[in-house]
């Protein structure tokens, strides 16, 4: 062994004894290859989600009907066909046609006579990028304004399904956000409490955490739907979904901070602020809770496919967000019609983002679980 390396492995040594509580995380997660895989899935889903407006071509709300392309089949730009190739990319123009054979359903022939380009950075409907920049510049569309393009086809109505994908996962997103927040406070308060003062208060609080875990989330939000009004906005009724996952979504968290709580209180170093004089609510927030934020990290991003499928399967069962409004939910109620699984396959293209979707959070926070224990080094 040359003395390059031996200094290599005591310069390891020296970094990971004096990392902080994060690098060790992180360190520990690079080694798990399922997981950054995961986390490289979620981060693209993320951003998509997010630029939704910018990167879609149509509001599908609004512009992104296309009236002469019901139920039409996804289009895929080309760079070449039987008349030569072009640097710019193209869709062939479409002849629908109706015929016994395809009982009576429009069935699309492409016309390889007949060109449309594809455009970038072209000037289409208004939107807000981030909530707040005033923008109306979209990734691409076509070059000619009569004409739409459908990359992922379009529903009966019509409407653009690549466009309400994106802002469909933008929606389901916010929502999954919105909860996770309202139970992550939660839970750091009740838990906090019910941990660090116990005693009869911790009793009182660990029998109205274990009423709040019995509540089933459908039966409680179909007893809410009932109460309803009709004249309710889609906006209100967002806020309403997310504020019901976060009021039932609370209770695993605050026993893991309750937990932790219990064998901390009586720790050196709470001992040591106590006789300073620091208030209780002043222990808990700056001694306390930072000694394992890693773990409601762990515990929050484990706890979020659970809110996004909470309010997924809500919505597709009619008791949750509703058309107009792009969520995974409201689009996942298209996949169950008989004619749309035989002959309209591209419906289910959201599916697969929102499998997607699920399955990268869940892949992230178990890798982050297995990096966040000190002790899993040694049992691999």
């Amino acid at each position: 062994m040359n003395t390059k390396t031996i200094k290599s492995q005591q310069q390891d040594k020296e970094s990971y004894f004096t990392a902080s509580q994060s690098q060790l995380i992180w360190a520990r997660f690079k080694k798990q290859r399922a997981a950054m895989i995961a986390a490289g899935v979620l981060i693209f889903i993320i951003v998509i989600g997010i630029l939704a407006p910018a990167l879609s071509p149509y509001d599908p709300t609004i512009a992104g009907r296309d009236r002469d392309y019901l139920n039409g089949a996804p289009q895929i730009p080309e760079f070449c066909d039987k008349n030569g190739c072009s640097l710019r990319p193209f869709i062939h123009g479409v002849e629908r046609t109706r015929s016994a054979e395809t009982n009576f359903r429009w069935v699309e022939e492409p016309n390889e006579d007949i060109r449309h380009y594809v455009a970038f950075f072209v000037e289409g409907s208004e939107y807000d990028l981030f909530g707040f920049i005033p923008m109306d510049t979209h990734l691409f569309g076509m070059q000619e304004d009569e004409k739409m393009i459908h990359l992922f086809g379009t529903d009966s109505a019509g409407k653009d399904i690549f466009s309400r994908t994106l802002h469909a996962i933008f929606t389901s997103l916010q929502i999954g956000s919105l909860g996770v927040l309202i139970s992550f406070v939660l839970a750091l308060i009740i838990g906090g409490v019910s941990g660090y003062y116990g005693g009869r208060l911790d009793s009182v609080i660990q029998m109205v955490t274990d009423a709040v875990r019995t509540i089933p989330a459908i039966p409680l939000v179909m007893s809410v739907a009932a109460f309803v009004p009709t004249e309710w906005t889609s906006e209100q009724r967002f806020f309403m979904i997310a504020i019901i996952l976060g009021l039932i979504g609370w209770p695993t968290l605050a026993r893991r901070v309750r937990t932790h709580l219990l064998t901390e209180r009586n720790q050196e170093y709470v001992l040591a602020a106590q006789l300073c004089g620091a208030s209780s609510p002043h222990i808990i927030r700056r001694h306390l809770l930072p000694s394992f934020t890693s773990y409601i990290i762990v515990d929050l991003v484990i706890s979020f496919p659970y809110m996004v499928l909470t309010e997924t399967g809500l919505s597709f069962i009619g008791l949750g967000l509703k058309d107009p409004v792009n969520s995974l939910g409201v689009m996942l109620q298209n996949v169950t019609k008989a004619d749309v699984l035989l002959n309209y396959q591209w419906y289910f293209i959201p599916v697969l983002f929102f499998v997607a979707l699920v399955m990268a959070f869940v892949f992230v926070g178990d890798g982050l679980r297995d990096a966040a224990d000190p002790y899993s080094d040694s049992k691999k």
